[in-house]
């Protein structure tokens, strides 16, 4: 039985990426397939997805999620949106010297003022005087994860989205995606690799390590998540085919294991709070995109049920002693799940 601890590991400040690359599809590629490891470039995925393979990708937009405000008493406050409820509501987190209560004003970003109503456990309904959406593109702030020590800029503005992100709701990028550009794209479709989407919007608590030792205690946070018809058909198609579901990232991922907890895929809205540890069995994906994950995180937790808790750990260390780049601009992995591996 694991616990918090086995999921810990020490990784030199310098490992972790401060900026992405130039390139998308720069990055390097850890490829594990079963005990080996090979070093690739990122681009090298071309040649290691076969015709009908189906990519399964997140489709969320990053929201500007950060707004600094002040209350009417004159107090200082800061709101990151976790999710938008409808046209004019959100739950966010707020810190602030002291908490506000319902009825209390806040004005956000010296531009539009929002009245704070009841709490939704630790977060905070905040209620806006126009259109949610609107009012975040215009004046809100792209919340880089905390981690990434500079100020998002422009460039990050680009560079924190996915070049086919499309439904906003994402207070955090689904990582994995941003290796792809519109060239490699065009190379994966050209070769018969085929695409399907999903909405899973990333919640600020992707980044919240499990503090409980014992990993069954453990209160997963919950995203919420759409799973279209059109995708259900193109993974049976692949599957029917006898070829691969890659998901891009553990998002993608997390959202097509959740809609096959009836033993199928089906389609659908829901919110998720599956929390995947080795010994879950993979019902859908059997290959996976992914980043390095933080220590301690659920995430980490989930790559080591998919592709085995002693190939990731040595995988992990082999990419810290060979200077991989880590976390959400970083490098990638490519993973297979233990079963397909087991099959050669």
């Amino acid at each position: 039985m694991y616990t918090l601890s086995d999921f810990d590991f020490n990784l030199p400040q310098e490992r972790i990426a401060q900026f992405p690359l130039p390139d998308r599809s720069a990055s390097r590629l850890l490829h594990l397939d079963g005990e080996q490891i090979i070093d690739r470039q990122f681009a090298d995925i071309v040649n290691l997805l076969q015709a009908g393979d189906l990519l399964v990708m997140n489709d969320t937009r990053v929201l500007k999620a950060r707004f600094y405000g002040v209350k009417e008493s004159g107090g200082k406050i800061e709101a990151l949106v976790e999710r938008v409820l409808d046209s004019r509501t959100v739950l966010a987190q707020v810190k602030a010297s002291k908490s506000p209560g319902p009825g209390v004003k806040i004005r956000l970003a010296d531009a539009f003022t929002v009245t704070v109503g009841e709490r939704a456990g630790e977060f905070f309904t905040l209620h806006f005087d126009g259109d949610v959406f609107e009012l975040i593109e215009a004046h809100g702030r792209l919340p880089l994860p905390p981690y990434i020590e500079h100020a998002a800029d422009s460039f990050d503005e680009n560079r924190y989205q996915t070049v086919f992100n499309k439904v906003p709701g994402a207070v955090a990028a689904p990582t994995a995606g941003l290796h792809f550009d519109e060239k490699l794209l065009a190379t994966l479709k050209a070769k018969g690799v085929n695409f399907a989407f999903v909405t899973l919007h990333v919640g600020a608590g992707t980044f919240q390590p499990v503090r409980n030792e014992v990993l069954s205690e453990h209160k997963m946070h919950t995203e919420w998540y759409t799973m279209p018809q059109e995708t259900v058909d193109a993974v049976r198609a692949a599957r029917a085919a006898g070829r691969d579901v890659v998901a891009v990232g553990t998002t993608s991922l997390r959202a097509l294991e959740s809609a096959s907890q009836s033993g199928q895929l089906e389609a659908g809205s829901a919110d998720t709070a599956l929390f995947i540890t080795p010994g879950y069995e993979f019902k859908t994906v059997t290959r996976l995109i992914t980043n390095f994950h933080l220590p301690k995180s659920t995430l980490l937790m989930l790559v080591s049920a998919f592709a085995g808790f002693e190939p990731i750990r040595k995988a992990y260390a082999h990419a810290i002693a060979n200077e991989y780049r880590f976390f959400s601009y970083g490098d990638a992995m490519l993973l297979t799940t233990q079963a397909r591996a087991n099959k050669g």
